[in-house]
This record gives structure tokens, sequence and C-alpha cells, in this order.
């Protein structure tokens, strides 16, 4: 099952968050060193930042899985994975700036859940055709796949650089 949301990315990232988790009170700034920069992904055990390449609006599908899905990382720009420890059982998707009480909730097995975020179109989005500006193929698109999985460490599955403007 897979829920299609369209999201701001202010500050250019996402997150993806245990229900219960502090950082739906505080935020999750603290996680962005210059490697997450790098790779797109802050951790920390309760939330995940996703990096973006664009600060404007982005599609999400979020899809909850039984299991591990399979690699098609070639049909994507850029991938990662983090373990999310979902203590609450309760799956949060939401820009890093929207209203948390209203973001979408999914529910899913409490305990450590691995989280695939796999996007795309990453060029179009950043560097749009300023002609065709804000067209849906300009836009910016991002899977989020959870399954419960035992903790693992973050790992960079597929790498994109932006070009040098």
């Amino acid at each position: 099952m897979a829920t299609n949301l369209e999201l701001f990315a202010d500050y250019f990232q996402i997150h993806v968050l245990d229900d219960d988790s502090e950082a739906t009170e505080t935020g999750i700034g603290d996680v962005w060193t210059e490697q997450a920069v790098l790779d797109g992904l802050g951790v920390a055990e309760h939330a995940l930042a996703i990096g973006t390449a664009v600060n404007v609006t982005v599609d999400v599908t979020v899809g909850l899985l039984p299991g591990q899905p399979d690699d098609d990382s070639c049909d994507f720009d850029h991938v990662v994975e983090a373990s999310l420890n979902l203590a609450s059982g309760r799956l949060v998707v939401l820009g890093c700036t929207e209203y948390v009480p209203d973001a979408a909730r999914f529910d899913m097995p409490a305990g450590w859940t691995r989280i695939r975020t796999s996007r795309r179109n990453l060029e179009a989005a950043a560097f749009p055709d300023l002609d065709c500006e804000d067209e849906p193929e300009d836009m910016e698109e991002i899977r989020i796949q959870a399954w419960p999985a035992p903790h693992s460490q973050p790992h960079i599955i597929k790498r994109w650089t932006p070009p040098e403007a």
C-alpha cells in the first residue's frame, strides 16, 4: 500500500519520525553534520532528516512493507537507508516546518524500522528550465519505504552529486 503526499521541503529537507519522538517538539536540526549534508541524510534514534535538492514542494510516496524491498536503485538518483526506533508504532512524515499535529501518520509495528529513501528527478528539480518552471516534470520525487528490521548503520546505496553550476 502506498500513500502519495505533497510536502514543502523547507530548508531543503523533510522529516520521518516516531510519533512519540521529542523531535516533534524540538526539531532535529542538530543532525545536519557536514557528512549528513553530503549524504542527504541526518540520523537520530527516533527521527530522520531527509535532504532534498529543492526548497519547494516535493512529491512523496510512502510505502509500508512487510520486509526489505528489492534493490531498484537504478531507477533513482540518490538512495539512502537508515534505522528508526518506532517506539510508538506510528510513523510520521512531514516537511520540517509543517504543523506536526496535521502531519501524515502511518501505523506500523513498534520497534526498529528500516527506512529507505529513494529520490529522483533531482537535476530537473534543482535546475529547472525557466521557461517551464513549476511543471510536474520539474518536481523532485521522493519514495519512502518502511519495513520492520533490526537496527543497522545508515547506508548510502547510491549518491547523487549536483553538477557544477
